[in-house]
Formats: structure tokens, sequence, C-alpha cells
């Protein structure tokens, strides 16, 4: 797996356990540093805990281990890393006083969020539709409408309408002629 792909896995992990204003910066080939910075905020310590704690466990099950880990009694911001990029994990406080968006403006930011499935949706409701209007075409052809003329009564004749299936009117047909013939 690619460093790139790696940062991206990490921001999402982050993501998951619900890290907020989550920044994935290439720096590759513009900082000595690192290729990559990921930065997310965070609401509370155990919260900060939680995406930490994600981040290494999900990287550790693909090989990936951090190098170094700092802050770690700190309240406000963690640091993790991974070598080939950094991990900041900082409340909103931190974040805003550090300004490390700032410091690393020059870098370009990567979007990590997996593109939404709005076009399959798209393409199963559309084959929805075309399946429910085939059915009801289908079952408009198979009704038929039949009218029986007469059925004679000892005092009364009536005139009766059904629905039927095309199989049950051409055997109603038949018996009423055979009927009718007699």
């Amino acid at each position: 797996m690619q460093n790139k792909e790696i940062a991206i896995l990490a921001a999402r992990y982050a993501d998951d356990k619900k890290a907020e204003n989550i920044k994935l910066i290439d720096l590759k080939g513009l900082s000595s540093l690192c290729e990559y910075i990921l930065i997310a905020t965070v609401t509370s310590k155990p919260h900060m805990e939680a995406v930490e704690d994600e981040i290494s466990t999900q990287l550790k099950q693909i090989g990936v281990y951090k190098s170094n880990r700092d802050g770690g009694e700190s309240m406000t911001w963690r640091v993790a890393d991974y070598g080939s990029f950094l991990v900041h994990i900082m409340t909103q406080e931190a974040r805003d006083f550090y300004a490390l968006d700032k410091i690393f403006s020059f870098g370009t930011e990567i979007k990590y969020q997996k593109p939404k499935a709005v076009k399959k949706t798209v393409k199963k409701t559309a084959k929805k539709a075309t399946v429910k209007k085939v059915t009801k075409k289908a079952a408009a052809k198979k009704t038929v409408k039949k009218v029986v003329v007469k059925k004679e009564t000892k005092t009364t004749t009536k005139k009766t309408t059904k629905k039927v299936t095309a199989k049950k009117a051409v055997k109603t047909t038949k018996k009423t002629t055979k009927k009718a013939a007699k």
C-alpha cells in the first residue's frame, strides 16, 4: 500500500470516530518533515483517545505502526508519527491557537471521503419504475372484460359484468356456448 492510501485510511478512521474538521494535506516534495499531515479536531480527552486508538488499531491490522507519539497526557493535543505522515488530534482551542492549517497552507488538501453512491440509487430507482410499468401493462393485456349475456331465473333476466383473466374468459365462454347450444 502506498503512503497516500495509508494516510487516507487514517483520515477515514478519524471520521469513523466522529472527529471534526478533518484535513489531510499533501506535503510531498514540499517538506522534509513528512509527506502527509492529518489534522483532526475532537471535543474532549476521551474523544481524543478514541480517535487515536481507532487510527492506531486499524493501521496495525495492515502492518503500519507509529514510530513515535507525543502528548500522551495532554488534554488538548496528540501527535502520532507514522514515518511518511503525521497525525495531529487536537481540541478546537488548540487548533485555533497553534494554527497548523495556516502553517501547512502551502500543501494541497486531499479529499479522503469515499464517493457517495448516488448513481447506484438512481439506477435502482429507474429499474424499479420500469419493472412496475411492464407489470401493469402485462396485467392489463391479460385481464379481459366479459359480459355474460343472460342468466335466466324464474322471474328476471340479469346482466353481469366480471373481470377475469384471459384463460378463465376462454373457459367461461366455452361453457356458456355449450349451455346455449343445448
